[in-house]
């Protein structure tokens, strides 16, 4: 059966902002974009979303959702459920599973492993070296026959500038973006919250600011050398904001994100050694949460993304060094980033520039609202206030800071190929 979404405001930056109604044809696909209007067809299902905003589908360019090998923190289908929970109708899944994703195997079982889930679109990172040792390179070419979309050994840096300039230079003859993690690792080494006065007050060794811009600088370096696609990862801190700024200037072909626990929160989560507010690159110092916010407003952070990190109680009810890093982000994202919108930081549609457009525009996906293309479709109440209750989260895992948060915006639905994948109750 077809599907008209009535009545809400549709925001498509650069392509429309107005009122309409979004008829879905019942092969999935957008079939018209019109003014409001009684329809009496019989073959139609009506869906009133007065109030509500319309917009592309949410991407998320940077998440762990841990199969293979480590389904007891998240599998694809409990990961994509959360993400589609969450607003978003496609996500990019890192490397690191168990084994790793360095072969077309790996990768092809996760794209077949989200078609069986069918409620929201994988896009698979391949590794840049086997096994994430920063020495040999991956086969690109036939990961990328077999669905792969960028590379990256996120988790883990490439410590050795030859390889990364050697994997730049393969992926640029492909098309590949190259997602950085950047991270000197003899700088972090040992380190487990931010480098500063929080972490000298507890007594936690610190990882310092440069441990994470000194790659991002070495990176924007290569880029220029080979003319590739780089794309910054969970950019943190000041220095990084300002060599990425920088690197823009200078014609580098370079994109950069951010994370809502960077822009919401600062080192002073950790202070009650939280694990849950654990996290690579670390929690910062207030001045790095102000420059990751005017980044985004001026647009040297080109998009928000939750690089969502499951894990169970056995890596985080312990010991604080001995903690996994990482958060889960994928149902918090929109809420989190809607306060940008309440304090007049970004408007609604540079918000969905940074989470929709943007992403979709790195991976080279066409996702506008407009008559032909899949309707992938998230639904917005931005008056809506909720609050964060991990106990109710889809995501096996609950390591999240933000339990008891206030918000205001959420998802009201999500839809994938003209397919309801979620609606919130009420």
């Amino acid at each position: 059966m077809r599907i008209r979404l009535k009545g809400a405001r549709v925001l498509d930056p650069g392509n429309i902002d107005a009122f309409k109604d979004i008829i879905i044809s019942s092969d999935g696909l957008i079939e018209a974009i019109v003014d409001p209007v009684i329809d009496d067809s019989a073959d139609i299902s009506e869906i009133d979303i007065t109030g509500m905003v319309a917009t592309p589908g949410l991407i998320d360019l940077h998440v762990h959702l841990r199969e293979p090998g480590q389904e007891y923190k998240e599998t694809i289908e409990t990961g994509l459920r959360a993400a589609a929970k969450g607003g978003f109708t496609a996500v990019c899944t890192m490397p690191n599973t168990l084994p790793v994703n360095d072969n077309s195997s790996i990768t092809s079982f996760m794209v077949s492993r989200a078609k069986e889930v069918g409620v929201c679109r994988l896009y698979p990172v391949g590794a840049i070296t086997k096994g994430l040792n920063g020495e040999a390179l991956c086969e690109y070419a036939d990961m990328k026959r077999a669905g792969m979309v960028a590379i990256s050994d996120d988790g883990r840096p490439v410590q050795n500038a030859r390889v990364m300039r050697r994997a730049m230079e393969y992926a640029k003859g492909l098309g590949l973006p190259v997602i950085s993690h950047c991270e000197d690792v003899d700088l972090a080494r040992d380190g487990a919250m931010n480098e500063g006065v929080v972490s000298t007050r507890l007594g936690i060794k610190g990882i310092p600011n440069v441990a994470e811009s000194i790659i991002v600088m070495r990176d924007i370096a290569l880029a220029q050398l080979t003319g590739a696609s780089l794309h910054i990862a969970h950019v943190s801190c000041k220095e990084s904001v300002d060599a990425i700024r920088d690197g823009k200037k200078r014609g580098a072909n370079i994109t950069a994100e951010s994370a809502p626990h960077y822009f919401t929160l600062t080192d002073e989560a950790v202070s009650k050694y939280d694990t849950n507010a654990k996290m690579n690159p670390p929690l910062r110092a207030e001045k790095d949460r102000q420059a990751v916010v005017e980044a985004l407003a001026d647009g040297t952070i080109d998009i928000i993304a939750t690089d969502h990190a499951p894990h169970s109680l056995l890596e985080k009810d312990v010991e604080f060094d001995r903690a996994a890093f990482g958060i889960v982000g994928l149902e918090t994202s929109l809420g989190l980033s809607m306060q940008l919108v309440q304090d007049g930081i970004l408007s609604l549609e540079n918000l969905i520039e940074k989470m929709s457009k943007k992403p979709a525009q790195i991976l080279g996906i066409n996702n506008d609202l407009k008559i032909g293309n899949p309707a992938d479709i998230t639904v917005i109440d931005p008056n809506s206030f909720w609050s964060v209750d991990p106990k109710t989260f889809v995501s096996k895992s609950r390591n999240t800071p933000f339990g008891g948060f206030s918000l205001k915006g959420e998802v009201y639905m999500t839809i994938v190929a003209g397919k309801i994948t979620y609606q919130r109750d009420g």
